[in-house]
C-alpha cells in the first residue's frame, strides 16, 4: 500500500489550502472541502458494494457473476446499493451488455455505474452502452445526505494516455453550484484519479480542482486490475481488482472481487471480499 506521509490538516491554514492547485492539495494530503466541513455528517449509516471491470463476453461470465452476486446477496448486512466503475462488457456490443445488465439486475439492489473504455462497440461509438443503460453517462444521486457523482472519465475505447473529455467537465462545472458543499460526497469514474497510478488521464487534476471546494470523502474507480490507495486528508482514492471471471489483475494478484463499504458519520469504511466461485 502506497500513503505518501502528509501533514497534519492543521499545519496549512484553510484559506491557503483553497489557493493551491489540485496537484499541490493532493501532493500534501490536503483537500480544503473536507476541511471546512470536518464536522459535517450524512444522516444515519448505510452500506453499498463498489465492483469494477466484469468484462462480460460469454455465458460462462454468467454464470460467474451469477455466483458472485449470490455471495454478496449472501452477505448479512443488507446493501443499498452497487456500484459499477466501468466495463461491464469485454467488446462493446449490445448482446454483451444486455447480458451484463441482466446479470446485475439480479442482486435486487439499485446499480449505479459508469461506461468503462471496453463498453465502446468501437474507437468512439457509445450507442449501444446508451441504449441499454440510458442515461448513465454523468449523472448523480443522494443517498441519506450523502452526493454521488457518476461521470464518464472515458476517451473512447483508449486504455491509456487518455483524457477526461470537454462533455464531462461542462457537466461538472454546471452540478458544482447545485452541490451542498458541507455534505460528504463520493465520485464514481473508471479511469483512476489517484495521483502515480497507472492509466490516469492526463487531466485528472483538472477535474479534481473543481471539487476543491466540496467535502469530498472518496473516489471509486476501476480500469487498473489491482488495489491502489492514495489519501488525501479525509478523502480516499482507490482503484481495486477486477471482478471478471477471465481477465487478469494488472498487479498480478490472484484475487477477484469487490468492496464491501460503510458510510457512517460523514465517512466511508470498507473492505476487499473475495469472490469465492
Amino acid at each position: 500500500m502506497n500513503q505518501p506521509l502528509h501533514p497534519a490538516p492543521s499545519a496549512l491554514p484553510r484559506r491557503r489550502a483553497l489557493g493551491l492547485s489540485a496537484g499541490s492539495l493532493l501532493a500534501l494530503g490536503l483537500w480544503p472541502g473536507a476541511l471546512r466541513a470536518a464536522d459535517s455528517t450524512g444522516k444515519g449509516s448505510f452500506r453499498f458494494v463498489v465492483i469494477n471491470d466484469v468484462h462480460y463476453r460469454d455465458e460462462k461470465c454468467g454464470v460467474w457473476l451469477e455466483k458472485v452476486f449470490r455471495q454478496i446477496k449472501a452477505s448479512p448486512n443488507p446493501q443499498a446499493f452497487c456500484l459499477m466503475a466501468g466495463d461491464y462488457s469485454e467488446n462493446g456490443t449490445r448482446d454483451e451488455l444486455a447480458a451484463s445488465r441482466d446479470a446485475f439486475k439480479t442482486l435486487g439492489i439499485p446499480v449505479f455505474g459508469v461506461i468503462g473504455n471496453h463498453d465502446f462497440f468501437d474507437k468512439k461509438d457509445n450507442r449501444p452502452y446508451e441504449e441499454i443503460f440510458p442515461d448513465r453517462i454523468n449523472y448523480r444521486f443522494e443517498q441519506h445526505g450523502w452526493q454521488f457523482l457518476a461521470l464518464d472519465s472515458t476517451q473512447g475505447r483508449m486504455g491509456s494516455n487518455t483524457s477526461i473529455q470537454p462533455h464531462t467537465l461542462r457537466w461538472v462545472d454546471e452540478q458544482i453550484p447545485k452541490l451542498d458543499p458541507k455534505r460528504p460526497t463520493v465520485i464514481l469514474t473508471h479511469f483512476p484519479l489517484g495521483p502515480i497510478t497507472p492509466a490516469r488521464p492526463t487531466n485528472a487534476d483538472a477535474l479534481l480542482e473543481r471539487f476543491k471546494p466540496i467535502n469530498l470523502q472518496a473516489v471509486f474507480s476501476g480500469h487498473f486490475h489491482g488495489f491502489t490507495e492514495r489519501r488525501v486528508a479525509g478523502a480516499v482514492l482507490t482503484t481495486n481488482r477486477c471482478c471478471s471471471a477471465w481477465r487478469t489483475n494488472h498487479d498480478f494478484s490472484k484475487e477477484k472481487g469487490w468492496f464491501a463499504c460503510e458510510a457512517k458519520d460523514g465517512r466511508i469504511t470498507r473492505e476487499f471480499v473475495e469472490a469465492k466461485t
